[in-house]
């Protein structure tokens, strides 16, 4: 039975993880998610450097360090990119590296002048943060609530005014640039918010562990929806269930092999991974489990067709018909797939089978004979347009052949016979 603390850590931790995932999105979007990574280090020599000028954990001065140190940052990355030649993927791998190790020297150095646990800057302290409260509203609550919560609503707020600028500053800048956007500006924004929303997250997880909650949740609802609001949407959703999840998995799973429980934080990065796993395996368009379906849909099909154009040739030659086990021989096809096949031509009464020999029905007759004059439609335009052996002409037509629409098969022409001088056979009107 969780307490109320523990109801405080997941709700401090669905807004943290929600701030971060609203520019997360638009992070993904634009395929600058490993900039989402660089900020959010590079912001510890920000939050470093008011630390030793002011004296305090004040989260103004914070802000501002990180505001100043997370534009420099786009600005060094953009500056190395395009004066010093470099790719955007190692331009931000030298700003970052050198920037965070500069905040982690520079943080050695705050230890003598505030009070500052270097593992709460790393891991964060999402499970402390009930007992540091703040009145709201006459009401005392943990000042995380206050900031993560107050970060979420800006954010929201931004992407509602600019929901079309950055749509299509996203997707299209050149597009942006022509409806009198300015592409810079908003990229400049989206990095404002990204180093002030990686400060709001410090105190809950880190400066390591805010870089699951940036990423991880959009990059799950990528997978999910094509739809931009959408795309926030399941974002957003996906940043809750992390906080839920993570916090319940951190005060419960340990205690089945004999701890007293682990941290909360990086708790919540761990269900957000395996929330991104679940729905890479699930996904109903780009999930594991379509893909290997599609894969297997494809190789039934191509299988199918085989068989009937084998079967069509044989007819053809006059040649006696084969066995089935004789016919996945010469296919050189798993046992299983052709098994498949042949249940599947069978059932649609393409092929019959008498006495364990393989033959055409009328249906399969008409489906092979447009098959063969497909690939043999095929050899005439490749031999008339990439002359080449006559073996890899019929390679290739195999290939082409699964894949040609009714279309497609009317633009390569009316030939009558093909390279080997074999006729190509008319498909009889229905």
């Amino acid at each position: 039975m969780m307490s109320s603390i523990d109801w405080w850590i997941i709700v401090i931790g669905a807004l943290c993880a929600s701030a971060c995932a609203l520019p997360g999105t638009l992070l993904v979007l634009r395929k600058m998610s490993l900039m989402g990574d660089a900020i959010s280090h590079t912001v510890l020599p920000g939050i470093a450097i008011a630390f030793l000028v002011t004296g305090s954990r004040d989260p103004f001065s914070m802000f501002v360090g990180a505001i100043v140190i997370g534009v420099l940052t786009a600005l060094f990355v953009h500056a190395i990119q395009k004066y010093g030649k470099v790719e955007i993927g190692a331009s931000i791998g030298i700003v970052f590296t050198v920037l965070f190790a500069l905040g982690l020297i520079l943080i050695r150095q705050a230890l003598d002048h505030v009070h500052m646990d270097p593992d709460c800057v790393l891991y964060g302290s999402i499970e402390f943060a009930y007992f540091e409260q703040d009145s709201l509203f006459g009401y005392m609550v943990p000042r995380s609530f206050i900031v993560n919560g107050t970060m979420l609503i800006v954010n929201a707020v931004l992407i509602v005014l600019f929901y079309k600028e950055f749509k299509i500053a996203s997707f299209d800048q050149a597009l942006a640039q022509s409806q009198g956007f300015r592409p810079e500006l908003m990229h400049y924004v989206l990095m404002t918010m990204t180093a002030v929303t990686a400060v709001a997250a410090f105190e809950s997880v880190g400066s390591i562990l805010v870089v699951a909650m940036f990423i991880v949740p959009p990059a799950t609802a990528y997978l999910l929806t094509d739809r931009y609001w959408m795309l926030i949407v399941v974002a957003l959703i996906v940043a809750c269930l992390s906080s839920f999840l993570g916090h319940l998995g951190a005060i419960t799973i340990p205690l089945w092999f004999g701890f007293n429980g682990t941290v909360t934080s990086g708790a919540m990065a761990v269900a957000a991974g395996l929330l991104f796993l679940l729905a890479w395996i699930c996904s109903p368009r780009h999930g594991l489990v379509v893909l290997i379906v599609n894969r297997i849909i494809v190789r039934l099909k191509i299988l199918r067709e085989d068989v009937l154009g084998v079967l069509w040739r044989l007819e053809e030659r006059e040649q006696p018909v084969l066995m089935q086990r004789n016919l996945q021989d010469l296919l050189r096809s798993n046992h299983l797939m052709f098994a498949m096949a042949m249940m599947s031509l069978k059932r649609s009464g393409a092929v019959q089978s008498d006495d364990g020999a393989i033959k055409l029905t009328t249906e399969g007759r008409n489906q092979a004979t447009s098959i063969v004059r497909t690939h043999r439609l095929w050899e005439v335009y490749l031999d008339k347009h990439f002359p080449q052996d006559t073996h890899q002409l019929h390679h290739a037509a195999s290939r082409l052949e699964h894949v040609t629409t009714d279309a497609m098969q009317e633009e390569l022409g009316t030939a009558t016979h093909d390279p080997h001088g074999s006729e190509v056979p008319k498909v009889e009107d229905e």
